[in-house]
C-alpha cells in the first residue's frame, strides 16, 4: 500500500478499529504500567503461510505512538514458517500492550487470505485462467482483504459498486431482461466502463452476446455447460465463471478455457494465519 492510500483510507479505518477496542482506556495496561516504560516484543509465526499486512500491523502501533519502531525480518508476499521471528516491536510498553490485539487481528486475517489465495492460484498454474476476488468482504475490511488477495497472487474484481457495471440476476429481472439491462447500462455508463452480465444457461449466454456484453459471467453452471458456453462465446467477450468456487473444486475449471474464475471464499472463508506477539522484555 502506498503512503497516499494509507493516509486517505487506511489510517481512518485503523483508528476505528482501535477506538472499538479502546473505548475509553486500556484498564488492564493502565493498572500495571503507571508511566511510560520502554520495552520490546517479538512477532512470531506459529503456522506456515504467506505474510500479508505487515505495514498495517506496524501502522497500528505508530498511530498510537509515532516513536514506536519495528524491525522486520520478512516482507509481504514471502513464505513464512512456523517458529520464525517476523519482527521486533520496540516502544512504550503501554502502546505495545494496547495495540497488540488490533495489530494481530489485521495481520492474521490478511495473511490467512494471502495464504489461501496462494493455494488456489497454485492449482491454476499452467492454465490461462486468472483468480478473482469478489465484494464478499468483511465490512470496513475490504481495502485490507483485497490487498491480501493480490499478495497471494490473485487479482481484484471491481472494488465497489462505483467501480464497474455488473448486471446480476436481480438487475436483469428489474430491468425486464438482459437486452434491456445492457442497453440501459450502455446509455448510462461512460464508454470507458465494461459491461459484465451474469448468466445461468446457454439461452442467457446467447442473449448477452446479442446485447453486446463485454464480459459474461457463467454462474453456477456445470462444467459441461460452461465448456459449451465458452465455445459459443469464443472471442466475442471475456468469460468468468463463478458460484461456490473453492480450493476443493477449482480444478474443474482448469481445462474449460475461461478467462477468469471468481471466488468469494477467498475473503469470506479463509482461516486466519496463526501469529503471535511473545517474549515481552521491559
Amino acid at each position: 500500500m502506498n503512503k497516499i492510500t494509507e493516509k486517505i483510507n487506511v489510517d481512518r479505518l485503523i483508528m476505528m478499529a482501535l477506538e472499538e477496542d479502546i473505548s475509553s482506556e486500556d484498564v488492564t495496561t493502565n493498572a500495571i504500567m503507571k508511566e511510560a516504560t520502554t520495552g520490546e516484543v517479538e512477532l512470531l509465526c506459529k503456522e506456515d503461510g504467506v505474510l500479508a499486512g505487515l505495514d498495517v500491523f506496524i501502522r497500528v502501533f505508530t498511530l498510537l505512538d509515532e516513536t514506536t519502531t519495528v524491525e522486520t525480518y520478512k516482507k509481504d508476499g514471502e513464505m513464512i514458517k512456523s517458529g520464525e521471528k517476523i519482527a521486533l516491536v520496540k516502544g512504550d510498553v503501554r502502546v505495545l500492550l494496547s495495540g497488540e490485539r488490533t495489530a494481530l487481528n489485521y495481520l492474521q486475517r490478511m495473511s490467512g487470505i494471502a495464504t489461501y489465495t496462494k493455494r488456489i492460484t497454485s492449482l491454476l498454474e499452467g492454465s490461462k485462467t486468472k483468480l478473482l476476488d469478489t465484494r464478499k468482504t468483511t465490512p470496513n475490511m475490504r481495502i485490507f482483504e483485497k490487498y491480501a488477495v493480490k499478495v497471494g497472487g490473485g487479482y481484484n474484481h471491481r472494488y465497489n459498486l462505483s467501480d464497474g457495471v455488473l448486471l446480476k440476476d436481480n438487475h436483469i429481472a428489474a430491468a425486464g431482461g438482459i437486452k434491456k439491462a445492457v442497453a440501459m447500462a450502455k446509455e448510462y455508463a461512460p464508454f470507458v466502463r465494461k459491461i459484465e452480465v451474469e448468466v445461468e444457461n446457454l439461452d442467457m449466454v446467447k442473449e448477452a452476446l446479442e446485447a453486446g456484453a463485454d464480459i459474461i459471467m457463467l454462474d453456477n453452471m456445470t462444467p459441461a455447460q460452461m465448456k459449451e458456453a465458452v465455445a459459443l462465446i469464443g472471442d466475442q467477450a471475456l468469460t468468468e465463471c463463478s458460484g461456490n468456487i473453492s480450493e476443493d473444486n477449482v480444478a474443474k475449471v482448469i481445462d474449460l478455457g475461461v478467462d477468469y474464475v471468481s471466488s468469494g471464499a477467498l475473503t469470506h472463508s479463509s482461516p486466519i494465519l496463526d501469529l503471535s506477539l511473545k517474549n515481552m522484555r521491559v
